[in-house]
């Protein structure tokens, strides 16, 4: 599944908008906040999972033609536009959450915007903030245990010092991790095992990277010794927005498998201090097989939850 989709991430704004809280009643399971594309909620596989709404553009496209909306149907687009540029991914995030654990609750956020065709229009940088804001803002009404985003933008031409300095970007993950809300971001697709694209290099993100079958690591993912936080598995038969499945592979899967399999944890054990959980979180692994890569861990969820 390629993650080159955020091609304008690099060249960012820094704008930072303020939005409001939300005003909808405490979800009280711990939920995942997913930022991405679009999402048909109709979907019977998906429709019990999703508990709230939320678009989040830089341009007034969302459903009622603004750039901010919450509610039933703020994550959605036309169906026949879902299905194309991209928009799937969305729909296809989710189901791979679910599919980790089918109990996740899920706040989904939509941060990518189309025009009237359905042409996907540039996100910039400042969207993913203002997303991340919302989550900081809505933490504790919906009682948001992590955030997973699986959009990334990978840049190799800028050496070892290699992940853009993006101040807001990194202030805003530091904010939610302080509030014991982790941020999963996929470390990308480009068969780099030295570098991950951003914004999983934000030092204080949780970087995902994706393993394959058999416990060793995916042939296409991105790792960062420095980094990189932990592997998931990356492929598995994901949901379309119009119902049909494919089989898929990438770190956007590992990013969804493994948040969810974190949001799983926080509601199995709901006392745990956040230390207490990421700790188990940790344990409840298996490592990576592989020759080049020594000491990785893999989040696998039927492991983490069931043991």
């Amino acid at each position: 599944m390629n993650k080159k989709l955020l091609v304008a991430l690099a060249a960012v704004s820094l704008s930072l908008t303020i939005l409001p809280s939300s005003k909808a009643e405490e979800v009280k399971p711990g939920t995942l906040a997913i930022i991405d594309t679009a999402l048909n909620t109709s979907l019977p596989e998906i429709k019990n999972n999703v508990v709230y709404e939320v678009c989040i553009l830089d341009w007034p496209t969302c459903s009622n033609k603004t750039n901010f909306q919450e509610g039933v149907g703020a994550a959605s687009m036309p169906l026949n536009q879902m299905m194309l540029n991209g928009f799937s991914h969305g729909t296809q995030m989710t189901y791979s959450a679910i599919s980790a654990n089918s109990n996740v609750k899920i706040i989904f956020i939509r941060f990518v915007g189309a025009t009237a065709n359905g042409t996907r229009q540039i996100t910039n940088e400042s969207s993913f903030v203002n997303a991340l804001n919302w989550v900081y803002a809505n933490k504790d009404k919906f009682n948001i245990k992590a955030v997973a985003m699986s959009q990334s933008n990978y840049n190799p031409g800028l050496g070892i010092n290699y992940c853009p300095n993006t101040p807001n970007t990194a202030s805003v993950i530091t904010k939610l991790m302080t509030a014991s809300v982790p941020v999963f971001l996929s470390a990308g697709n480009n068969r780099d095992l030295k570098r991950i694209s951003w914004p999983a290099c934000t030092p204080s993100a949780v970087a995902v990277s994706a393993s394959a079958y058999g416990d060793g690591p995916a042939v296409f993912t991105n790792y960062d010794a420095n980094l990189t936080d932990i592997f998931a598995r990356g492929d598995l038969k994901v949901l379309a927005p119009n119902g049909t499945y494919s089989n898929e592979v990438g770190s956007s899967i590992s990013t969804q498998i493994a948040a969810s399999t974190y949001v799983g944890l926080a509601n199995k054990y709901p006392t745990y201090t956040y230390d207490q959980l990421w700790s188990l979180f940790k344990i409840k692994t298996i490592p990576l097989v592989s020759r080049t890569i020594k000491g990785a861990l893999i989040i696998d969820p039927k492991v983490a939850l069931n043991g």
